[in-house]
């Protein structure tokens, strides 16, 4: 009997241990907390609906007074997804998680004229802010900030 509780114990502890972090809510960005840069294009919000098999992620922004909606969809099974970026480029992504299942970092990879574009964002959690570390390389250089939300 002890040896079933000793089993049953274990398999609970890892289902915990390794359980995903869900990012899933309505999220506001936080400017003060956040660490941007100076020409930001950082989203005043967010929302993100998340499964075992995927996440969706709704973002608005301002971009010269307008304000700029973005949807992305990715699986969480490491696989190549496919989404639609500025003037509707092909981003090609592919979702990560850390082995503790903690983190998860979503690399992308978009063809510009110019030459390939790379961007990393890195989604934790912080207590019960979001953090999202982003940065991106380009033929116009290195950018990178820490977004930091507040759940609504």
């Amino acid at each position: 009997m002890k040896r079933i509780i000793l089993v049953l114990s274990a398999v609970l502890l890892s289902a915990v241990v390794f359980a995903q972090t869900d990012f899933s809510g309505n999220w506001a960005l936080n400017s003060s907390k956040s660490k941007l840069g100076e020409r930001s294009f950082a989203p005043k919000s967010a929302v993100i609906v998340q499964t075992k098999a995927d996440i969706s992620i709704e973002t608005k922004s301002e971009f010269n007074g307008e304000e700029r909606i973005r949807k992305s969809k990715y699986t969480l099974d490491g696989k190549e997804c496919t989404n639609k970026g500025f003037r509707d480029m092909d981003v090609k992504s592919t979702a990560v998680w850390s082995a503790d299942k903690k983190v998860l970092t979503v690399t992308s990879k978009v063809s510009m004229d110019n030459g390939d574009m790379t961007m990393k964002a890195i989604y934790k959690m912080d207590g019960a802010n979001l953090v999202i570390e982003s940065s991106s390389s380009s033929p116009m250089g290195d950018r990178s900030e820490t977004q930091v939300f507040d759940k609504k």
